[in-house]
């Protein structure tokens, strides 16, 4: 095989290699919650944020422990430094997405966005445990989750309505609850929380979404913005609390 022919007489590039230090990146796509957190989360949308974190931590964190798993046995002595550096960079740019992921205007567009972006927030929070070998599926992942989100200022509040949404999902369960109330006032009230969750001003994005052109320009840059600070807030809590004794995982 030869090499490639010089272009205009100057020496051809050599193809850049991928670094031999760097783990492979975590597997992203623009993804949403599911339906059914969907459904849960309209039907409860004061403790959406409990619900959101509770489904995370289930769904996503198995995916953020393999991916580091994965990372440290193709690429032994990777440090937890630069598994972090990389997950913070993937979702990241993913956040700058996350506000057209729906393409739908109006108020319910923009509850899917914030929910978009919350979830995928909640994503690179798990994956960021996973680099500082903090167990990403152990309960107290949800209440670091509201923590660091700002939903709940102290993880004993952020415990307390944990355990208040977890027991209304095994009533609705059980029992099947759901108020029949206003679609309007749900949904409002369902996009405060969850730009609350996700750190944007509720306000400005709910409007945003409404007004043509502004969504965009506020979308990617709030949701990076808010994004690159969860992430400096997750990288301080488990950067020091280093490498962590296997906790008992919770039932």
């Amino acid at each position: 095989m030869t090499d490639t022919p010089p272009v205009g007489g100057q020496p051809a590039a050599p193809t850049p290699e991928p670094s031999a230090d760097l783990p492979a990146a975590p597997a992203v796509t623009p993804e949403g919650p599911p339906a059914r957190l969907w459904d849960r989360m309209r039907d409860d949308p004061q403790y959406a944020p409990e619900h959101l974190a509770l489904e995370a931590v289930r769904r996503l964190g198995p995916e953020a422990a393999q991916w580091a798993a994965r990372a440290r046995n193709e690429h032994p002595g990777v440090s937890s430094d630069v598994l972090a550096d990389q997950a913070v960079r993937k979702f990241v740019n993913l956040a700058r997405l996350s506000g057209a992921v729906s393409g739908a205007a109006g108020l319910p567009g923009a509850v899917l966005d914030v929910g978009v972006l919350a979830w995928t927030q909640a994503r690179m929070v798990l994956h960021i445990a996973a680099a500082y070998d903090v167990d990403p599926l152990h309960g107290d992942r949800a209440t670091d989750l509201l923590v660091l989100q700002r939903v709940h200022k102290v993880a004993e509040s952020a415990r307390l309505a944990l355990g208040v949404a977890a027991g209304r999902e095994r009533a609705d369960a059980l029992f099947g609850l759901g108020g029949q109330r206003p679609l309007g006032r749900v949904m409002l009230q369902l996009g405060v929380r969850l730009a609350q969750m996700a750190g944007v001003r509720a306000a400005k994005r709910l409007v945003a979404k409404i007004v043509p052109g502004a969504a965009i320009v506020l979308g990617t840059w709030a949701n990076s913005s808010a994004t690159k600070d969860l992430a400096e807030r997750s990288r301080a809590l488990y950067g020091r609390r280093g490498p962590a004794v296997p906790e008992p995982r919770q039932p």
